[in-house]
């Protein structure tokens, strides 16, 4: 299971395996095959899972890409300007500071 130095989004994607590997077996193991309703019902829930699991999925890739433009455009920034990412760290260093000490 995950730890509490693992970031949100990784404890997200696991427990949402988690409970998509645990509905699949509850649609595999429950019910009645005769029933036509119980059909229906299996046969909608299967196809809303996959929805969700492609919804998810995208999701995830699509948050994946923004980070990965994000830290590569503050990578060049720093790159092209070191002396104002010096200072921006610290500005950023002094805040996160203050607002500790507060507590």
């Amino acid at each position: 299971m995950a730890t509490t130095n693992e970031p949100q989004e990784t404890r997200l994607d696991d427990d949402l395996t988690l409970l998509t590997d645990t509905l699949e077996q509850v649609l595999k193991s429950s019910g009645d095959p005769a029933d036509q309703k119980y059909l229906e019902l299996k046969a909608k829930a299967e196809k809303s899972l996959n929805e969700v699991k492609a919804r998810v999925s995208n999701a995830s890739d699509t948050y994946y890409y923004r980070a990965k433009q994000v830290a590569t455009r503050a990578d060049e920034y720093v790159h092209d300007k070191p002396w104002q990412g010096v200072g921006a760290g610290a500005a950023l260093g002094l805040v996160v500071g203050l607002l500790l000490a507060r507590r």
